[in-house]
């Protein structure tokens, strides 16, 4: 057996000794710390981390999860990895955001469906249970699809809100998607909704410097329950959003980013459409619209959210252009069925 030193960002140390053939995430749940993970199948990128030292075994996971790029520079899945030597692992969270038990089950009402465009709705629950999740801006849930033992990831839109104990979500509508089929053809309000969470690495963290925030398609509803926390805090560095999309239908939520930006002294955003046929004044994608300006010199959190093929793309444009951000955050989704 060996030793594991998980190192996480607010500076603790915890020391796991997992059993022989035993992998971190389960040895380190088994020992009363919550690494970020989710499907446990090597399929959702949750439990990434990084190997700072030592040996290990790591299979049975998909690209979508860790990209061959990542893997040679020995990030790690921990629901996968099985140390092989003694190993230091750098967890991207807090110690506090992992402490076992945080993740609890709310049972709560569907309040609101808001059809967006063709490609997207958000919906809102409420329930006074709503406040025991203890969620971060940015972080997610996964929401059982009623009618079934099924359940769909999505992040926070909102934070909750006070007045009547709800919160928001984005939703990419799925042609025959579970989740989808239910929102747009059988949802009430009223329906009962069962959340668990919350989960994920990926959460604003305290603001020391500027900030530049890469949101593609959904990938913008994190980011809006970040700036609502930003305006009810305040902010002296500058913060710039770049949201981009495929299709002029694809944009949703510009009237709360220019509320966002009227409220939020040092905020500013653009969108723009990555499609040729697009009437919007910016197209292309967000890697398109960035300037030296919103990374100032490299000390910049840079924080990223959007399907796969845009965040493997924004990784290699910044390493290609030698971008070395003090931080960089980011999550990848992809749309259920």
């Amino acid at each position: 057996m060996y030793k594991v030193a998980l190192n996480f960002e607010d500076g603790v140390t915890h020391f796991i000794i997992p059993m022989p053939m035993e992998t971190v995430a389960d040895a380190a749940y088994r020992s009363g710390i919550n690494i970020p993970v989710d499907c446990r199948d090597g399929a959702c990128g949750t439990c990434k981390c990084h190997c700072e030292s030592g040996r290990y075994e790591m299979d049975g996971y998909v690209e979508d999860a860790l990209s061959e790029q990542e893997a040679k520079q020995d990030y790690v899945l921990t629901c996968r990895m099985i140390p092989e030597s003694d190993c230091v692992v750098t967890v991207p969270a807090s110690s506090e955001v992992c402490v076992q038990g945080r993740q609890v089950d709310v049972h709560a009402k569907l309040s609101g469906i808001n059809r967006l465009s063709d490609s997207t709705l958000s919906f809102t629950v409420a329930g006074d249970q709503l406040s025991a999740m203890h969620f971060l801006p940015g972080q997610y849930v996964n929401v059982l699809v009623p009618g079934s033992d099924q359940s769909r990831s999505y992040s926070f839109s909102s934070l909750v809100n006070p007045v009547d104990d709800s919160v928001s979500f984005l939703m990419r509508v799925v042609s025959d998607g579970l989740m989808s089929t239910y929102m747009t053809e059988k949802a009430s309000i009223g329906d009962s909704i069962v959340l668990r969470g919350p989960f994920g690495s990926f959460y604003l963290r305290d603001i020391k410097r500027p900030i530049l925030m890469l949101a593609g398609g959904t990938g913008l509803a994190p980011f809006l329950a970040m700036l609502e926390k930003i305006q009810q805090d305040g902010s002296q560095y500058p913060i710039h959003l770049i949201y981009g999309v495929t299709r002029d239908n694809d944009l949703v939520e510009i009237e709360k980013l220019e509320a966002f930006a009227a409220a939020i002294d040092n905020f500013s955003f653009s969108a723009c459409v990555a499609s040729e046929e697009s009437d919007w004044p910016r197209k292309g994608y967000v890697t398109n619209h960035l300037n030296p300006d919103h990374l100032h010199g490299d000390d910049v959190d840079i924080y990223l959210c959007g399907p796969p093929p845009m965040v493997e793309a924004v990784s290699s444009y910044m390493q290609e252009n030698g971008i070395q951000p003090a931080s960089f955050h980011y999550e990848k989704f992809a749309a259920s069925k």
